[in-house]
Parts: C-alpha cells; structure tokens; sequence
C-alpha cells in the first residue's frame, strides 16, 4: 500500500498520508493548549506531510503554508524557550488593541495578495478562499507564536471555515480534523484565559 492509496476509515474516504497527518496534527493542538514545547515539533512533521496531501487536492496556497508554517514554527518554538523577559520563557499574553489592527491589516493584505496570485497562476478553483483561509491562519501561527491568546480566536473562525472547504474537496478526514480544531480551539482559549490570570496577566499586553 502506497501513502497515497485511497482507503475508509469509520466510512470515510482518506490515504495512509492523511491519516498521519491528521493524527500529528491533532496531536500538535493538544499539545499548544497544555503549552508544551514539543508542540512545534510536530507541527513541523505535520506541515511537511500536510503539503503533499493540499498540493494533491489542488489547494496551493495551503500547499505552500505549510512550508512557511514550518518556518515559523522554528521560530515559534525559539520564542517559546527563549522569547520572554530575560530570555526566559515566553508567558501568555493579551494584544492590546493596535495588535487588534495590525492582525487585521496584515489579514486583509494577505489575503488580497494571495488571492490574486492563485487566481492568476495556479489552476485552483478556489482562489479566493484558499488565500483568505491562508492569510489568516499566517496571522494565527504568529500569534500562538508569541502566546498570544486572541490566536485561538482567529482559529476558531478559520477552522469553521476549512470545514466547508475541506469537505468540498473532498478532504473527508481533514474537514473531521478541523472540525475537532474548533473544538479544542475553544479548549485552549479557555485554558489560556486560566493561565494568563494566574500569571496577574488580566489586562491587555
């Protein structure tokens, strides 16, 4: 059996590829909602298995977020260990309301860029969904990159719409997955909503 040979699970349609995928995936949330380090170690097996399975499905500019998803994620751990005061872990924290506007900004522009460059030179017949769900989860890694707790915010909006996405392209399990996501997404923003008022963190920062 191949990595890519179509198969069922439970009734639903996947490859062996997926379902490692899924499964790491699952496994990096649970993980950033305990704040564990090694979350970012499976992000990236995640996101390198994730872009074979999303350049096969035609979803390029989901293809190619996983390998800047890796990137980030080196820089994510980093920030992780060594992005506190001192250099000594990084706490949870608030944006305070220029960070509301600058997410939003950089969203809005990432979106218009990568929408644009999809429709003109890939053959995805999604391109505006495709890079209005790329820009944003862009804006969500970098925040749960600096332990940001409005990141689990902007995946729960993202997550709900990969659902419909994943499920139109046919991506069964993946659309299952982000449908988990949105569940433990609220999981993490409640857990760090603990987390931040144990640490006096009950203001913006």
């Amino acid at each position: 059996m191949s990595i890519d040979t179509p198969l069922s699970l439970l009734g639903l349609s996947t490859t062996p590829l997926e379902l490692v995928s899924f499964l790491l995936s699952a496994l990096t949330v649970w993980l950033n909602i305990r704040q564990n380090h090694w979350a970012w170690l499976f992000s990236i097996l995640a996101s390198l298995l994730y872009a074979a399975v999303f350049a096969d499905a035609r979803l390029y500019g989901d293809a190619g977020l996983q390998f800047v998803f890796v990137a980030v994620s080196v820089w994510g751990w980093r920030q992780w260990l060594r992005g506190g005061e001192a250099q000594r872990p990084l706490q949870v924290s608030r944006l305070q309301a220029r960070g509301w506007i600058w997410m939003a900004i950089a969203w809005g522009l990432g979106f218009l860029a990568l929408s644009w460059f999809l429709h003109r030179y890939t053959d995805t017949d999604v391109p505006h969904m495709d890079g209005f769900l790329t820009a944003g989860s862009l804006v969500g890694q970098f925040l749960l990159s600096r332990k940001k707790i409005e990141n689990w915010l902007v995946w729960i909006a993202v997550d709900v719409l990969y659902v419909g996405l994943y499920v139109y392209k046919h991506l069964t399990l993946t659309a299952v997955l982000y449908a988990l996501f949105v569940v433990m997404a609220a999981a993490g923003w409640r857990s760090w909503q603990r987390s931040a008022r144990q640490c006096g963190d009950v203001a913006p920062a």
